[in-house]
């Protein structure tokens, strides 16, 4: 079961103001000759909404004794900031986390079965549906508008309640103490975050005309240059935007970019390169000739199935989409819009012309962006395809669009249709297999 986790991507500031000047609390921490914790290691997870933190993993001098350890023998109390939702001055304040499964590994990661392995970490995991924990916070604040990033030194504490013990001799019992409880005492993590699925991803930079435009990229476990991958292009949102100090932010914002490297989210264990540029909101033609210009060498450096390149988008990603596919639309066979900005009807006609299917989703309510423009693009975009010929049932199958109600949404963040859209495997799978007909582009 997916968790629904909000993160807006169009970043609203009245209430963020004022976000400079707060201290984050230390990542550092000091180990006395009788202590026997060696350190603490934060580990996070994407999930719809945003990266969290999910687990944290404690080392000791020794293997440890995974029979003494059970869910009460760590307390983690982490922030309880959202920056769409408190003031940056609510990061320091903390709030228990609650305790899934403590286990014991050979490496500062967690397990997929839960399950006890030889090792010096105990790792603690903690419940991804609790309000707290979440990495993502204010960068700047430029305009009325903000920019995120992965706060750089998390809040993250913890709290060693009960004797850790080192595995047992040939004898019997619980063998000797590693580190007694020090229940009064509530230590920083030491170590930098451990951050699943997005340190797997490949950072670069791409400089045309003197715009630079950094991206992420990730290729498959097993990639081989022989054979041909589909390429996921994701295009972020307003505040995920490079500000010169946010690298890498659109990766860990919200999920779409990782979505696509999990089959419990595509629904489908095909391979799939993914792609994700950070823009710097200057303007959707001269991002997009950007982009081009980027895909253009992209394809042409990895085995990409150039019948089977995409576009997903978050909110203002979406000025991208249009434009780019207007542009170029050789290069696209779909689209995938959230949240996003109204096309306009000369990138329509461009659009409909080509043949490249969209799928358009929204809130009802979104709060940022009125429904009414993700209304009028379906309509503009299936009256394209009408005056090219195609049935108003083919026009709407071409032109797909979901619509959510509120009670889609987990958060009161009605602008973050990419939760609801991405949480249906459907749509990911239909946006997967569209391919452009042979002999199309590339």
């Amino acid at each position: 079961m997916r968790l629904r986790k909000g993160l807006t991507p169009l970043i609203a500031t009245l209430v963020l103001a004022g976000a400079s000047g707060t201290a984050y609390g230390s990542t550092s921490g000091s180990r006395g000759p009788d202590d026997g914790i060696r350190s603490i290691t934060p580990i996070t997870t994407v999930y719809t909404y945003g990266q969290k933190v999910s687990a944290v993993a404690i080392e000791y001098g020794a293997a440890v004794n995974p029979r003494t350890l059970d869910t009460g023998t760590f307390s983690v109390a982490d922030t309880i900031y959202n920056f769409r939702f408190n003031p940056i001055e609510d990061l320091p304040k903390l709030a228990d986390r609650t305790i899934t499964h403590t286990y014991t590994n050979g490496v500062p990661g967690t397990r997929t079965d839960h399950r006890s392995t030889p090792g010096r970490y105990v790792i603690v995991e903690l419940d991804p549906a609790d309000t707290g924990g979440s990495t993502v916070i204010v960068s700047k604040c430029p305009t009325f508008l903000c920019t995120v990033k992965v706060n750089p030194e998390l809040p993250t504490r913890v709290v060693q309640r009960k004797d850790v013990h080192a595995q047992p001799g040939h004898g019997s019992g619980k063998g000797p103490v590693l580190a007694r409880a020090t229940p009064r005492e509530s230590r920083p993590v030491t170590e930098k975050p451990v951050n699943q699925l997005v340190d797997e991803f490949t950072y670069g930079s791409f400089l045309s005309g003197g715009m630079v435009l950094p991206y992420h990229y990730h290729l498959p476990k097993n990639y081989q240059s022989g054979r041909r991958y589909p390429l996921m292009v994701v295009l972020p949102g307003h505040g995920m935007g490079w500000d010169g100090d946010n690298l890498g932010v659109q990766l860990a914002a919200d999920i779409p970019a990782t979505a696509w490297l999990q089959p419990q989210w595509t629904g489908t264990s095909e391979d799939v390169i993914v792609l994700a540029p950070q823009h710097q909101r200057v303007g959707g033609a001269a991002e997009a000739d950007l982009l081009v210009k980027l895909l253009d060498q992209f394809v042409g450096q990895f085995a990409v199935d150039t019948r089977r390149v995409y576009a997903t988008t978050v909110s203002y990603g979406s000025q991208l989409l249009w434009e780019a596919f207007a542009k170029r639309p050789d290069l696209f066979a779909g689209g995938l819009v959230t949240g996003g900005f109204p096309v306009n009807a000369a990138q329509a006609t461009a659009i409909a012309t080509a043949e490249v299917p969209v799928w358009i989703t929204h809130g009802e309510h979104d709060h940022l962006l009125n429904v009414s423009g993700a209304r009028n693009s379906t309509a503009v975009l299936r009256q394209a395809y009408e005056a090219r010929g195609k049935s108003p049932e083919q026009a709407a199958d071409v032109v797909r669009y979901t619509e959510y109600a509120d009670a889609a949404f987990a958060l009161p963040d009605y602008h973050a249709s990419f939760g609801p859209t991405y949480e249906d495997a459907n749509i990911l799978r239909w946006l997967l297999d569209q391919t452009k007909p042979a002999g199309a582009g590339g």
